[in-house]
C-alpha cells in the first residue's frame, strides 16, 4: 500500500472537497489499519491512518456539515403579552429560481399586527432574495411586488399555467394570495381573478390557510391545489392560557378545526373550489403540514396531511374523488396511540425499495414518527426499531425534509427544531438547534438507522432558536444539497452544505409537456453499480414551506448511472442510459 499516496489524497479532500469526487485508485482499500498494524504502526496511528483513508475513499458514512451564512432577514411573528396562536405558527419559505437564471432564489413569509392582520410596519414585510451567485442575495421584494398585505403563515410554489416560470401561493391568516410569475421579475396578485375565495366559509367563518400543496389530481397536466387549514381563530374571543400565572400559547384543544380545501385548475387561469366533490371537505381537522406522493404507485397522486393534536389524513386517489384511509393503512396515529402536534413532513422513499415512505415533526416526547411503506399495502411504524425514538424523544421539530445530503445514495433527514411555546414547561426545551439525522443505509437493515449530528454538522454555529420553515436546494451549485430555515424573532439561517468526503450526484430538471411543465408527480428511478434508488418531483416538504428544484440523487463512488427511468405523471415512461453524474441533467417529456 502506498501510504504517501493515501495521504496526499486524504490532504487534497479536506483542501479541496469538489475534488474529492474523483474515484480513488483501485490499490487504495479498506483494510488499510489491518495492513499499517501488521508493518508495526501503533494502533492509534493506525486509526488517524485509517480515517485518512476513509476520507480519501469517500468511505462507507462520510460525515455530514454544514457552514452558517447570514441573510438580511428576521421573522417578525406579532409575538405579545397575551399570546395569539398565529404568532407560534409563522414562519413557510421557499427556494425556487424565479427567474430562471440557474440559481435557486429564497422567499420568506412574514407575519403581521395580530389584532388588525394588516403589514403596517415594514418589518412584517414578506422579503424576495434574488442568488446573484457568490454567495450574494439581494433583496428584490419591492420590485417584484411580493411585499404582501396580511399576516402570511405559509408558501407553496408550483408553475400552475404552464409558462416556464414558477407561481406563488402564500397562505395566511383568514388571507390567501395567488401570486402570478410574470417572466421580468415581477408577480401579480390574481387571487381573485383566479377564483381563488378569501370569503368566510358560510359554516367554518374565516379559513386561516397553514400551508398548501400543488398536486394534479387528475393528470389533466394542470397543477391543481389543494390549501391545508388550521384553527377557527378570532383575535377578540381567542382563550387565555396560563402557566403559573404567565400567558402562553393555548393547546390546539382550546380551538375548532378547519376543512381543507381542493382547487381545480380549469386552465384559463381559473380554478373551481371542488372540495365537497373529492371528498375533501368532509374531513375536519387541524391541518399543520401536507405532502404529496403516489404511495401505492397506481400512477395516481396521493395526499397526507397532518393534524394538530387529532388523526392524520391519508387521501387516497381514485382518480375523480380521495378516500380517506389513514387507520386503513396505519398512519392515523403513531405507534403508542396518542394523539401529537404533527407539524411538517415529507413523503418520500427513504429506504431505497420504491415506495414512499413518511416521516413528520412532532414536539418532545412525541417523537419524529417514521412510516414505511409496505409495497403499497399499507404502512409500519419503525420509529423505535430504527433507532430514533431514542434519538429524538427530547426533541421538538417543526419541519422536515429528506434530502442525501452526504451524497452516498441515501436520504438523510433534516429537522428545523424549536417549541411550540414561547416559555419552557417542566421537562422541555423551547429554543433548540436543527440537527441533522444520517441515515446509515443498508448497514441499518430491514427498519433503517440514523445517526444524530447537530454540533459534529456543525449547526450549532447560530444560537438555538424556536425553528419554523425549512426549504432545500443546492445554493451555491456544487452538487450538495444546502438548507434555509426560519425562526421566531431570529436571524433567518442559510445552512452551506460543505460535507467534506460528498459523493458524486445527479440533479434531474423535469419539463413537462404533456404533463405538468414542473413534472409534479413524475417519478425516478436512478440505477448505478451500486444499485437503484427512487425519488418524485415534488415542491411540498418542510413545514408550510416549498422546495422547487431539480430531483436530487447521490451517485456515491460512482461517476455514471446506468439508467435514469422517468414515469411521467401522463404515463409516458423515458429511460436514458449511460448517464455521467455530477451535472444538472434536463429531461422534457416526449412520447
Amino acid at each position: 500500500m502506498d501510504f504517501r499516496r493515501l495521504i496526499s489524497l486524504a490532504a487534497r479532500d479536506r483542501n479541496h472537497p469538489r475534488e474529492a469526487k474523483a474515484k480513488p485508485p483501485a490499490h487504495v482499500h479498506r483494510d488499510g489499519l489491518r495492513a499499517l498494524v501488521r508493518q508495526g504502526f501503533s494502533v492509534m496511528s493506525g486509526i488517524t491512518c485509517l480515517l485518512l483513508l476513509l476520507r480519501a475513499t469517500g468511505g462507507p458514512a462520510p460525515a455530514i456539515r454544514f457552514e452558517l451564512k447570514p441573510i438580511a432577514f428576521q421573522l417578525e411573528h406579532g409575538e405579545a403579552a397575551a399570546r395569539h396562536v398565529p404568532a407560534t405558527m409563522a414562519g413557510g419559505l421557499a427556494v425556487f429560481d424565479y427567474n430562471r437564471d440557474g440559481r435557486p432564489d429564497i422567499f420568506f413569509t412574514n407575519g403581521a399586527n395580530l389584532a388588525t392582520l394588516k403589514k403596517d410596519d415594514p418589518k412584517y414585510r414578506n422579503r424576495l432574495f434574488r442568488n446573484d451567485g457568490n454567495g450574494v442575495f439581494t433583496d428584490v421584494t419591492e420590485s417584484a411586488g411580493l411585499a404582501g398585505t396580511g399576516f402570511d403563515s405559509g408558501v407553496a410554489v408550483g408553475d400552475y399555467d404552464n409558462d416556464g416560470y414558477p407561481d406563488l401561493f402564500v397562505a395566511g391568516v383568514h388571507h390567501n394570495t395567488l401570486y402570478h410569475n410574470n417572466g421580468n421579475g415581477t408577480f401579480t396578485d390574481v387571487t381573485e381573478k383566479a377564483g381563488i375565495s378569501n370569503l368566510p366559509d358560510p359554516k367554518y367563518g374565516p379559513m386561516w390557510g397553514i400551508t398548501a400543496v400543488w398536486i394534479d389530481v387528475n393528470n389533466d397536466g394542470l397543477l391543481d391545489l389543494v390549501v391545508i387549514n388550521y384553527l377557527q381563530w378570532d383575535y377578540a374571543t381567542e382563550p387565555l392560557c396560563e402557566y403559573r400565572g404567565v400567558a402562553d400559547y393555548c393547546s390546539p384543544r382550546s380551538y375548532k378545526g378547519l376543512p381543507n380545501q381542493l382547487y381545480l385548475n380549469k386552465g384559463n387561469g381559473k380554478f373551481e373550489d371542488v372540495s365537497e366533490q373529492w371528498g375533501i371537505r368532509a374531513h375536519v381537522g387541524k391541518g399543520m403540514g401536507a405532502g404529496m406522493a403516489d404511495y401505492d404507485l397506481d400512477g395516481r397522486p396521493d395526499l397526507f396531511v397532518t393534524n394538530d393534536g387529532s388523526y392524520n389524513f391519508l387521501f387516497h386517489n381514485l382518480g375523480d374523488k380521495f378516500e380517506e384511509v389513514a387507520f386503513q393503512k396505519g398512519v392515523a396515529l403513531p405507534e403508542d396511540g396518542n394523539f401529537i402536534s404533527g407539524m411538517g413532513l415529507d413523503f418520500r422513499d427513504f429506504n431505497n425499495d420504491e415506495y414512499p415512505d413518511l416521516v413528520t415533526a412532532a414536539l418532545e416526547n412525541q417523537t419524529f414518527p417514521i412510516w414505511q411503506n409496505r409495497a403499497g399495502k399499507d404502512f409500519r411504524e419503525v420509529t423505535t426499531q430504527s433507532g430514533m425514538r431514542t434519538l429524538c424523544m427530547r426533541m421538538a421539530g417543526f419541519g422536515v425534509g429528506l434530502f442525501d445530503f452526504d451524497n452516498d445514495g441515501w436520504k438523510d433527514l433534516f429537522v428545523s427544531r424549536g417549541d411550540v411555546l414561547s416559555r419552557p414547561m417542566p421537562n422541555t426545551t423551547v429554543e433548540q438547534h436543527n440537527t441533522v439525522f444520517r441515515n446509515l443505509g443498508a448497514a441499518g437493515g430491514a427498519n433503517g438507522r440514523w445517526e444524530a449530528l447537530t454540533a459534529e454538522a456543525g449547526l450549532d454555529a447560530s444560537p438555538a432558536a424556536r425553528h419554523r420553515g425549512l426549504a432545500f436546494g443546492d445554493l451555491d451549485g456544487d452538487g450538495r444539497i444546502d438548507v434555509v430555515t426560519s425562526a421566531l424573532a431570529h436571524p433567518a439561517e442559510i445552512w452551506i452544505n460543505r460535507s467534506p468526503g460528498a459523493g458524486h450526484w445527479l440533479d434531474i430538471a423535469l419539463e413537462g409537456t404533456r404533463s405538468n411543465r414542473d413534472g409534479i408527480g413524475a417519478r425516478i428511478q436512478v440505477t448505478t453499480k451500486s444499485g437503484s434508488q427512487y425519488n418524485h418531483m415534488t415542491t411540498s416538504v418542510g413545514y408550510a414551506s416549498s422546495s422547487c428544484g431539480p430531483v436530487h440523487f447521490g451517485l456515491g463512488a460512482n461517476e455514471m448511472a446506468e439508467s435514469v427511468v422517468i414515469h411521467w405523471p401522463s404515463g409516458i415512461v423515458r429511460t436514458l442510459k449511460d448517464v455521467r453524474g455530477d451535472q444538472v441533467l434536463h429531461v422534457k417529456e416526449t412520447p
